[in-house]
């Protein structure tokens, strides 16, 4: 893919991340890790964390900020998710994606979550409480798991369908044709 290529389909995946933001959609049914795997992945490292994390910043304009520590935690996350998606260049096979994508999902939900009990005043500082609010954010880790999977077969399924079956597609029109 060439640098131009690369621009552009990043400049798509942006848009894309931060129309499935505002948009209404369920609870954290977001394309931000299937965004940061696909990346990293057909895009490289660079795009690993410019994607997801510009897909953030820009829907974060307008959906509000909010505590630095959650924020840094939250961009954090998605950084590391950019990297997994570096770590899968050379291993591009379903499982190992969909195993990314589940990973994803748990490294998200349990430092996201932690931030939660460590930076803000609705937990007690203890076992009970990291566990507590962990109790509590499972109903939205549902969202978080179904779209981390469902964006990452999208994405990934869609490139690669476009990758190897678009050429072919050409090529049997054009013998078609003759």
């Amino acid at each position: 893919m060439t640098k131009g290529e690369k621009i552009i389909l990043a400049t798509v995946l942006i848009g894309l991340g931060v129309a499935c933001r505002l948009l209404p959609h369920f609870w954290n049914f977001a394309p931000i890790t299937g965004l940061a795997l696909f990346a990293g992945t057909y895009l490289g490292k660079r795009y690993a964390f410019f994607v997801p994390l510009s897909a953030m910043l820009i829907g974060d304009c307008f959906l509000g900020f909010y505590s630095l520590p959650m924020m840094l935690t939250v961009y954090g996350c998605f950084a590391l998710i950019g990297l997994v998606g570096v770590a899968l260049q050379y291993h591009k096979k379903w499982s190992t994606v969909m195993i990314a994508s589940l990973s994803s999902s748990f490294i998200f939900f349990l430092a996201t979550n932690w931030a939660v009990w460590q930076f803000s005043p609705w937990y007690e500082k203890s076992a009970s409480g990291l566990l507590y609010c962990y109790a509590l954010a499972l109903p939205f880790f549902r969202g978080t798991l179904l779209g981390d999977l469902f964006y990452t077969a999208v994405l990934f399924g869609a490139y690669e369908a476009l990758k190897y079956g678009l050429p072919r597609k050409i090529s049997a029109v054009r013998a078609e044709n003759r």
